[in-house]
């Protein structure tokens, strides 16, 4: 595929953005993602950039794929660019347009589910590999694409049970980028840390009844909103249960002092292309968690700046232009991480 100017494909559109389109338009959406469609899609691109593709199938149904991109010095630690193939359900009638439609209006802002959360990191990555490939340039570490499902719903079938697979080992990261937020203002937010996640189910039974009738022993009677869980379900009865859909409890955070190689090479590349980073705590959670507990620093990134935040939210969508220079972000960020000098232990 070409990454020429607008003219080469039709319409006048940026072959990228077609691209972008393309993927969107993908049903990867929960309670039922079109995981296989995702799956041919990656096949496609793969064979496109001529790199190999690996697929883990880490739960029954659930894929993580890896396109690698070897390095000249391919014993040094690898950089990874994650991303995740699903997204979150939508409710068509909030919409302004079919929100799997990839409908671009006339300012070229394109409205679709994944369109900030995260198809546009996923085909910046590829669009990025693909112009650097064409260049000739080659990375001295090794650099992996991958995708990974479930990420919406916890990544429990997806990161999380990756991460202690013996294939995630074999990768030998050194480095991590993952998803980060839009930013309204002029500067681009980078994530080094984020919160715990946790998912509580409460077992409370109870007498049934209408509201307006006094029922004795109802579940919602029993739940006294105290200070903590335990002492809830106590009050609450001996009947009354809770355990965790998830308990993250990590609290890594990733460097961001300026003598730390890592971050150094990432804020270098940025200040090359005037742009104004802000750093912050994740406010909820991403994949990155399931990395930085692994022991590898990981920062959340989506060059997004101009943008609303409108991940989750009804209307979603993405500017074609801020989308266009994200892409060229990454050609600065991938050749400057992979070329990180080796560090002492990699010697």
């Amino acid at each position: 595929m070409s990454t020429g100017s607008p003219e080469d494909s039709a319409g006048g559109e940026d072959p990228s953005v077609s691209l972008f389109r393309d993927y969107l338009r993908l049903r990867t959406v929960h309670p039922q993602p079109d995981y296989d469609a995702a799956l041919r899609f990656l096949d496609r691109i793969a064979e496109e950039l001529e790199l190999p593709m690996k697929k883990i199938e880490v739960c029954p149904g659930r894929v993580v794929s890896i396109m690698t991109w070897e390095g000249t010095n391919p014993t040094l630690k690898s950089i990874l660019l994650n991303s995740h193939t699903d997204v979150v359900p939508v409710f068509q009638e909030h919409w302004k347009y079919d929100a799997f439609s990839a409908f671009r209006d006339a300012e070229g802002n394109i409205y679709a589910r994944g369109s900030q959360d995260m198809k546009c990191v996923t085909i910046q990555y590829i669009q990025a590999v693909r112009r650097l490939k064409a260049e000739g340039r080659k990375p001295m570490r090794t650099v992996h694409l991958m995708f990974v499902p479930d990420e919406e719903v916890g990544g429990n079938k997806g990161m999380e049970t990756f991460v202690k697979h013996p294939e995630f080992k074999k990768l030998n990261i050194g480095f991590a980028l993952d998803e980060g937020l839009a930013n309204p203002g002029e500067a681009f937010t980078v994530f080094y840390g984020e919160r715990n996640p946790w998912w509580i189910t409460v077992h409370c039974p109870g007498s049934p009844g209408h509201g307006s009738r006094f029922v004795e022993n109802t579940a919602a009677e029993k739940m006294e909103f105290e200070g903590q869980i335990k002492q809830w379900c106590k009050e609450a009865g001996e009947d009354v249960t809770y355990k965790f859909a998830q308990k993250h409890m990590n609290q890594n955070i990733t460097s961001t002092e300026e003598n730390d190689p890592w971050w150094s090479s990432f804020s270098a590349a940025c200040k090359t292309l005037n742009m104004t980073l802000e750093k912050e705590i994740f406010p909820a959670a991403t994949d990155s968690r399931f990395i930085r507990a692994v022991g590898i620093p990981a920062i959340g990134f989506s060059p997004m700046n101009r943008t609303p935040i409108l991940l989750h939210d009804h209307n979603e969508y993405l500017n074609e232009q801020v989308f266009l220079k994200g892409i060229s972000v990454y050609e600065r960020l991938i050749p400057a991480l992979a070329s990180v000098p080796a560090f002492p232990d990699e010697a």
